[in-house]
């Protein structure tokens, strides 16, 4: 009642344009029928559900966040919350989301490629800081999966802002020869349980005890099973055998990758003494290969490297190419990467982004 008799009364300050319907429509039918859903029911955001969520943030509904892709569209603080109450967020998810839409409209994230691209990807969130165990995220068993609302449904809003504010729907700007169900959602907090370990957001150059979020073009995951792999350097070698691989064996310094470690993979290297730098050196130097195998041509296949390069040492990724994250539950020596969009061979026009979660 409480928040009826508030739309009631401030119901004219929300300034989004009001869809009328009848009374013996059904609201989610609706929002199926105008294409406002990724395909999967959505909750209409009547009124009182869009104050709620406002609630959740201390920026103006008025305020413009910025220009969605493919159309322009301009996303207002309020215009996220619609999306989020679509999505079926609660009002303490509307900082993470607000952040993460800034990090994806920084110019070196490209989020009209991401969108408008052939391959797979989609914007991949990762969360680090307090404000994660604050509204609950999983980052421990089945972290990449489904299950927690929060880590479900920031990612969802995201993807449903670009679709319903920037016109960017499969079919029409999304080009995706296949897709992924990544592309509904894949957002997921980082485990920073072990006070050893250097988080994402700190090796990125955020203090320690922000709370940020990370965006990454990607899909996934895929799996990567070692279960018996003792050291460091044998496990790291081994991971790297399946890291060429992203994309085609034979592409190089074309995409980045997120490496999503497992505890018991992590506690290999935790035992030996090894932190962030010296785990993704060392995948850094597994990735890299003789030249003579990578070249088109070679093993009768024609996708590779140019015959100039030979006689190098080439690497799978650059020397930044690569981010580790620990992540998922203590169940099983299994860890998985996120592959990055082949986009990724424009090193400084294509990016991560990282950004502060601020109210």
């Amino acid at each position: 009642m409480a928040e009826k008799l508030e739309a009631k009364h401030k119901g004219g300050t929300l300034v989004s344009r009001k869809i009328e319907y009848a009374d013996t429509s059904d609201p989610a039918e609706i929002c199926f029928e105008r294409g406002w859903s990724d395909g999967l029911p959505v909750t209409p955001p009547t009124d009182e559900r869009v104050l709620a969520m406002l609630k959740g943030t201390r920026r103006h509904p008025d305020e413009a966040v910025g220009k969605i892709p493919p159309y322009l569209g301009t996303c207002t603080v309020e215009k996220a919350a619609i999306n989020a109450v679509m999505a079926g967020c609660k009002p303490e998810y509307m900082p993470v989301l607000l952040a993460a839409l800034e990090a994806a409209l920084e110019p070196v994230f490209t989020l009209h490629g991401v969108l408008a691209t052939t391959y797979f990807s989609g914007p991949i969130i990762i969360v680090n800081g307090p404000i994660a165990r604050a509204i609950g995220m999983n980052s421990g068993i089945n972290a990449l999966g489904q299950g927690n609302r929060a880590n479900a449904t920031i990612g969802r809003a995201l993807n449903l802002i670009v679709q319903n504010v920037g016109g960017g729907r499969p079919g029409e700007a999304d080009r995706s020869t296949l897709g992924a169900p990544s592309k509904y959602t894949l957002c997921f907090a980082e485990d920073e349980s072990d006070p050893q370990w250097e988080p994402l957001s700190v090796a990125r150059g955020f203090p320690r005890g922000a709370s940020t979020v990370t965006l990454f073009q990607g899909h996934g995951p895929e799996a990567f099973v070692d279960q018996k792999s003792r050291t460091p350097e044998a496990l790291s070698r081994s991971m790297g055998s399946s890291l060429v691989k992203i994309g085609h064996s034979k592409l190089v310094e074309s995409a980045r990758a997120v490496l999503v470690l497992s505890p018991e993979h992590y506690a290999i290297y935790r035992e030996a003494g090894w932190d962030r730098k010296r785990i993704e050196r060392a995948l850094y130097e597994a990735t890299t290969r003789p030249g003579r195998d990578l070249v088109a041509g070679a093993d009768g296949i024609g996708e590779g490297v140019p015959a100039s390069r030979a006689g190098e040492l080439v690497p799978k990724f650059f020397e930044d190419g690569l981010m580790v994250v620990r992540a998922g539950g203590p169940a099983g020596l299994f860890s998985a990467i996120l592959p990055g969009w082949l986009a990724g061979r424009n090193r400084l026009e294509l990016q991560p982004v990282t950004k502060e979660i601020k109210n």
